[in-house]
């Protein structure tokens, strides 16, 4: 995604505002005097001299890629860049970072290849995930792919040149998510998968949920990612710093090569090429599909994403399905209580390992435990009848889980995993019903500022509580003058600045990454996409045909469609399926296996063809022309379907209302 400078001033038009009444408001990118003492308050609440963690993050290296730097092809941005983080080797966190998050970036600055024990290595701070290799007889059991093809393979280059340079023989899946298989062409071929020279292991459930996931809401899932990973925002102290669970997302290619050995039952054994793994499946804990591993011989647990170094998300802010952290804790309790007398490290597929069976046992407990925390004092509080927001400011750690760092928030937040916990049970509705139907964001900011007096009235009050360092209420309130205005360029400049204060005082790198994006697009509007969809040949081979169609449900517009009703039977050739699909009362249906007498036009073709053409690498009539496409019936009624579909745009408002109204 496209980087850019943050601007260092205000508006000509603020800056000269602020000049004629003489307010001391910071210019933008500074920190306030406010900020700075709740920075300097933060860094006195927390054991910020204890440095075990940096020698964890430390030992064992080996080797790294010169400059920490990952090129992509010719004329394509890095993949991977950390010299940009040169900033946080300086001594003392700067003014503009919580010193929590601070300590943490520092941590993720850690990268290379790392010896775990004798036969187990692994390549941190290459991408946001790690990988982790287990050395067999005769080659190499790997788990996890990072993100993208080129940090994968560039992780096992660098790894054969420290070691001897053996096979890959198995690849491991730990769960659902991209930035743990995207990088699989990197590793291994897909012939070898589908040949069974690789086996590539995997929780039940895998590719269902690999692809389903970012599927139906992916274009908003894509938006918002851009708000948790800071991605259009420039690396630097007043920028981004640091993502919590690792620096970045690299920039490179997703792919995705299917499993061929799948772990169904709760506990299940492998042998691959000398080694004994027994597998643990932890579904819907941080993934719809993921297990843990142990491997006996060297006495060590991959936690994979269930336990790391933070306090993880029960509702990530890109948006998915909402975790369940009684399930979560439970899980981790039932790895102490079959693995915990038995390990000597643990590893996971994010940040650092640990040592020491004490030390690790008493680790995850405190994982354990502060997931069950959270879930059941939410729980209890909303019997109380608090409502979600109320539960987020009220509830506050105990002190023996506060001051442990691998229980803070820095990728996950106990504010908003207290909303989720809310929501898991109860929903959006808080049961007051003036809640069941507000009006419209923009036209309830517009009520809103009339009520308090009007723009003017209201821009006074909020530049004297900016002052006062009240930057979560001048955040809100600076909002509601933005969708009552958009053109409103001082209650912008006044919103970014509370948002950019927000950002420099987050413990969350999700958070500090959201405010500071927010403050950029108040500011300079919202910077266009460069690089378009991030769906591939790889991915579109997981989607189910019937997802397939689901996801153009989704995209029907339902106006426009108003009062047609067409139906159009689908042969696919390879695989062999048949589909009806029926629209109608503006809803697009389809029943598989079948074909309907009725239909207005019937379409013969292969998945691949169907595949090249939702990736718009070809048309219809191209693939009519080439025959790799036949059409019976009425072709003009596959036309006027297809012109029913919506385009999503991948870089909707957020920060303010849509320019464009949407039918």
């Amino acid at each position: 995604m496209t980087s850019f400078r943050l601007a260092t001033t205000l508006p000509a038009v603020v800056a000269a505002w602020a000049l004629l009444t003489g307010l001391a408001q910071a210019q933008s990118g500074e920190a306030t005097p406010a900020t700075r003492a709740a920075n300097e308050a933060f860094a006195k609440s927390l054991p910020l001299a204890d440095r075990a963690d940096f020698d964890d993050a430390r030992r064992g290296f080996i080797g790294s890629v010169s400059d920490g730097l990952i090129a992509g092809e010719a004329g394509a941005p890095n993949v991977w860049n950390l010299k940009p983080y040169d900033f946080l080797n300086a001594d003392r966190p700067s003014a503009t970072v919580n010193p929590s998050l601070w300590r943490q970036a520092q941590l993720n600055l850690a990268n290379g290849l790392f010896k775990v024990s004798e036969r187990v290595y692994q390549v941190r701070g290459l991408d946001i995930a790690n990988i982790t290799i287990v050395e067999g007889d005769t080659g190499l059991i790997v788990t996890d792919a990072t993100l993208t093809v080129q940090t994968a393979k560039a992780a096992l280059e660098l790894y054969y040149q420290h070691r001897p340079r053996k096979p890959v023989l198995a690849l491991i899946y730990t769960h659902s998510h991209a930035d743990h298989f995207g990088g699989a062409r990197g590793l291994i071929s897909i012939e070898d998968a589908a040949s069974g020279k690789v086996k590539v292991i995997a929780p039940d459930g895998f590719m269902e949920h690999a692809v389903a996931e970012n599927i139906i809401a992916g274009n908003a899932m894509s938006r918002r990612a851009q708000f948790q990973f800071g991605t259009p925002l420039p690396v630097g102290d007043r920028a981004q710093v640091d993502v919590g669970l690792g620096k970045a997302l690299a920039k490179g290619s997703i792919s995705l090569i299917a499993p061929n050995d799948l772990i169904k039952q709760p506990y299940e054994s492998r042998s691959i090429d000398g080694v004994e793994i027994e597998f643990h499946l932890v579904p819907g804990s941080e993934a719809p599909a993921e297990m843990i591993s142990y491997y006996p011989q060297f006495k060590m647990l991959n936690m994979a994403e269930d336990a790391t170094h933070t306090m993880h998300n029960l509702y990530t802010l890109r948006g998915a399905e909402i975790r369940d952290g009684r399930l979560w804790s439970k899980y981790i309790g039932e790895a102490i209580d079959r693995y915990g007398d038995k390990t000597e490290i643990v590893v996971a597929q994010h940040h650092w390992p640990m040592w020491g069976k004490d030390r690790i046992v008493g680790y995850l407990k405190k994982q354990r435990d502060l997931y069950k925390f959270i879930h059941d004092q939410s729980v209890r509080l909303l019997n109380h009848g608090l409502t979600s927001t109320e539960i987020a400011d009220k509830l506050k750690l105990p002190p023996s889980l506060a001051g442990d760092f691998a229980a803070r928030g820095y990728y996950g937040t106990l504010s908003h995993n207290a909303k989720a916990v809310y929501q898991f049970y109860l929903g959006w509705y808080d049961a007051n019903p003036a809640d069941l139907d507000p009006l419209p964001r923009a036209e309830e900011a517009k009520k809103e500022i009339a009520y308090m007096g009007g723009a003017e009235a209201v821009l006074k009050r909020a530049r004297d509580d900016y002052d006062a360092g009240q930057y979560r209420w001048v955040a809100s309130v600076a909002s509601k003058l933005v969708f009552a205005d958009p053109a409103n360029k001082e209650a912008r400049a006044l919103g970014a600045d509370a948002l950019e204060q927000l950002g420099y005082q987050a413990e969350a790198a999700t958070w500090r990454n959201a405010y500071l994006l927010g403050a950029q697009e108040l500011r300079g509007g919202v910077q266009k996409n460069s690089t378009g969809s991030t769906a591939n040949a790889d991915l579109l081979k997981g989607v189910s045909i019937d997802l397939a169609f689901d996801f153009l449900g989704v995209r029907l517009n339902a106006p426009k469609a108003e009062g047609k009703h067409i139906v159009v039977n689908w042969t696919f050739t390879e695989p062999k399926a048949t589909y009806v699909m029926n629209l109608e009362n503006s809803a697009l249906t389809h029943v598989a296996g079948k074909l309907s007498d009725n239909a207005d036009v019937s379409v013969t073709l292969s998945r691949a063809t169907f595949d090249a053409i939702s990736l718009k690498q070809r048309s219809f009539l191209g693939a009519i022309a080439t025959g790799d496409l036949w059409i019976t019936g009425n072709p003009l009624k596959l036309r006027e379907l297809f012109a029913l579909f919506d385009d999503f745009s991948p870089d909707f408002e957020v920060v303010e209302p849509k320019k464009a109204s949407v039918d």
